[in-house]
């Protein structure tokens, strides 16, 4: 194998030569640096008078915008924290019950304790109904922005009907 590997090394130097010169012919030149590339684009941008791209905070948020980004964050959030808790229970000294028992020790009270519940219930909720809502648009349906707002709208209600309702178990 190496031998192989190395006579086709040994042809592409042999590309060099003179005779071969037809195959880099157009190849651009390897003489200017990055930051002499990015000068010429944005002279080229300002003698032709183009405009500079958007900023960000000048955009019109939409709700299929924002829900795109949460969904986004979700997920990342959600894989981190269950990747945290697994190796936490992995590395941590003791077993499940004595953390349980720590927990009920610090006497928090109850409407924190839903807050707490509703916290972890609502990532978990929406993350579940807007990608039941992404397996929907798979499939090719529901591109139309009145059906995309409805189905938003619809995943942001029962997400938080499915929290409440988790964080009153």
């Amino acid at each position: 194998m190496a031998l192989l590997l190395r006579t086709f090394a040994r042809q592409g130097v042999c590309l060099s030569k003179p005779q071969y010169s037809v195959l880099y012919r157009h190849a651009a030149p390897m003489g200017t640096t990055a930051k002499e590339e990015m000068n010429k684009f944005w002279a080229k941008n300002a003698r032709l008078n183009r405009p500079m791209s958007p900023h960000i905070t000048i955009y019109n948020w939409s709700v299929p915008m924002m829900m795109s980004i949460t969904h986004r964050g979700t997920g990342v959030g959600l894989s981190g924290a269950i990747s945290a808790f697994a190796v936490a229970a992995l590395v941590l000294p003791g077993s499940y019950p004595h953390y349980l028992d720590l927990i009920h020790s610090l006497s928090i009270g109850p409407y924190l304790i839903g807050l707490a519940k509703f916290g972890i219930a609502f990532p978990v909720s929406y993350h579940t109904y807007n990608g039941i809502r992404h397996l929907y648009w798979d499939i090719g349906k529901g591109f139309k922005i009145p059906e995309v707002y409805r189905t938003g709208y619809t995943v942001i209600g029962l997400s938080i009907i499915t929290s409440i309702a988790i964080a009153m178990l």
